[in-house]
């Protein structure tokens, strides 16, 4: 049976509020130890598990049907929390992988590939995570859930589809001893097109998966 089915009008909106929050915070917990950087060899691997689990939580979401909040307007939920420095130590844990290349929306017909970052991409989920969470915690449960279900279809969801999807990619790249394309000649700033393929290549240098696979715990074949 499909979560649509199962999280509809039907079933106690408060229990599947539960289990949805407890992902969040057992998200945003285990992201923010692996930024520490205690444990740089598990890093990759560890956020690939954590980001797929998430996109989990966020499919329940976008296939439950529209959450409607109790109030037209959405309560202020006061300052938001500072995630620059969860995003530079990411930006520091993650180089020289930080970067890489994503199509924003596949639905579009010759979508330009735009430079991404994965340490921007996880300190903007938190932040639309932990939006979510201050209105949970404050009892407004109706407006948690649309948050929630609202910031997942607009941004976090394809936030944490398009990481996952580098971070998926890196692991392959290592585990079938493939070399990567280095991508320190990319920026987020840079303007690139479909059209830029060759000056992708001129400014990528190969980068031997046994360089990064020891520092970001991952092994090769």
């Amino acid at each position: 049976m499909s979560d649509a089915t199962l999280h509809n009008a039907t079933q106690d909106p408060d229990d599947f509020a539960v289990s949805i929050s407890d992902s969040i915070e057992s998200f945003i917990v285990a992201v923010t130890e692996v930024a520490k950087g205690d444990e740089p060899d598990s890093a990759v691997p560890f956020l690939l598990l954590e980001v797929s689990q998430l996109l989990l939580t966020g499919g329940r979401l976008g296939a439950h049907e529209d959450f409607v909040p109790d109030e037209r307007y959405e309560p202020d939920t006061g300052p938001e929390p500072d995630v620059d420095e969860l995003r530079e130590r990411f930006a520091t844990l993650l180089d020289p992988v930080d970067v890489y290349s994503e199509v924003f929306d596949p639905y579009v017909p010759r979508s330009e590939p735009v430079a991404s970052r994965i340490s921007d991409d996880l300190a903007d989920i938190i932040t639309d995570l932990r939006h979510g969470l201050a209105h949970y915690h404050a009892g407004r449960i109706s407006e948690a859930l649309w948050w929630w279900q609202f910031s997942y279809l607009s941004n976090w969801g394809p936030t944490a589809s398009a990481a996952l999807r580098a971070l998926q990619s890196l692991v392959a790249h290592v585990r079938l001893d493939q070399p990567l394309v280095e991508l320190d000649g990319l920026d987020t700033d840079s303007d690139v097109t479909a059209g830029d393929e060759e000056l992708l290549a001129e400014e990528a240098g190969k980068v031997m998966a046994a360089e990064i696979a020891g520092p970001l715990g991952l092994r090769g074949t």
